[in-house]
């Protein structure tokens, strides 16, 4: 085998570690690296700098080529400011493109990273037309039709987390009363089922899965919602296939059943829903595929 040639980075810049990958032309990842995120605007470049250091080291190429990078908040994808990432220590308007551009000397591309995510996921199954669900503290999507982003007017497509679903729920972090992502979300689960170490998740799971029938109530309900916004995404949208992703999906394939059953059991007495095979289009990824990293660095040659 030849030698290698990278043709992009990508960075997945999240609260606690900043992911970075090497990729080449295939779109296979050829090298791999992750830090802690030092926090604040300054502590963020200068770690995704750290990582890209690292990546060059690792490949032994200086990587003169393009970086996309995810990142949590309100990202203005167009001009590169990133907003609200309020796990990063960042606030207000940060013009993450330019400062990274100017420490990195590349171009740089910035894109909120559920939407990198569902590029990394459109790459990774072959699906064009593909919602990515993230069920992480809260609960979003990512749309590509035909291979593009959709992102919205404001940013705000895929927000289906803050749909309300319960007037007599309890409130949300947007203001709103009841919204889904208050049911279905990892903060939702880690509230109804608290632990003193280890992932609520894991935890709940595990407890279902010896038959503890209060676990087994907080699983299905969890479930329900997260199936709840699948439909929603569905009727809206109609995808070929809607993957889950976030930190909750690292459970893999007992999620995807467990939401699969919440879906038939929805659908049971609704032969409109039944026609349209909601539950068989779930997939869940390895949780060693890093697409949010992977997803960044396709971004410049897709956007």
């Amino acid at each position: 085998m030849g030698p290698v040639t990278v043709t992009s980075i990508g960075l997945d810049i999240g609260g606690t570690k900043t992911l970075g990958v090497a990729v080449d032309g295939a779109g296979r990842i050829v090298a791999e690296v992750r830090r802690p995120t030092a926090p604040g605007p300054a502590g963020v470049v200068a770690t995704a700098a750290d990582v890209v250091a690292d990546l060059r080291a690792a490949t032994g190429d200086p990587l003169a080529v393009p970086v996309g990078v995810g990142i949590p908040g309100l990202v203005d994808a167009e001009h590169g400011v990133v907003r609200h990432a309020v796990n990063l220590g960042i606030g207000e308007s940060v013009p993450l493109r330019d400062l990274l551009a100017a420490e990195l000397g590349t171009t740089v591309t910035v894109e909120n990273d559920a939407n990198a995510a569902t590029l990394g996921a459109v790459a990774r199954t072959g699906h064009d037309d593909l919602v990515y669900l993230s069920i992480g503290t809260g609960l979003a999507a990512g749309l590509a039709f035909e291979g593009r982003l959709r992102r919205g007017v404001h940013g705000a497509a895929g927000e289906v987390g803050h749909l309300p679903v319960d007037p007599q729920g309890v409130p949300c972090s947007c203001g709103q009363t009841g919204c889904i992502e208050t049911v279905a979300s990892g903060s939702a689960l880690a509230a109804a089922w608290p632990v003193a170490q280890g992932h609520p998740a894991e935890a709940l799971f595990q407890a279902a899965a010896t038959g503890d029938p209060k676990a087994i109530a907080v699983r299905d309900r969890f479930a329900a919602g997260v199936a709840a916004a699948v439909r929603v995404l569905c009727l809206t949208v109609d995808p070929g296939v809607v993957v889950l992703g976030g930190g909750v999906a690292q459970l893999g394939e007992p999620l995807r059943v467990t939401v699969a059953a919440a879906l038939l059991d929805q659908a049971a007495g609704a032969p409109f829903l039944a026609a349209l095979d909601l539950a068989g289009r779930l997939r869940v990824l390895p949780p060693e595929v890093p697409v949010a990293a992977l997803g960044a660095a396709l971004l410049g040659p897709r956007r």
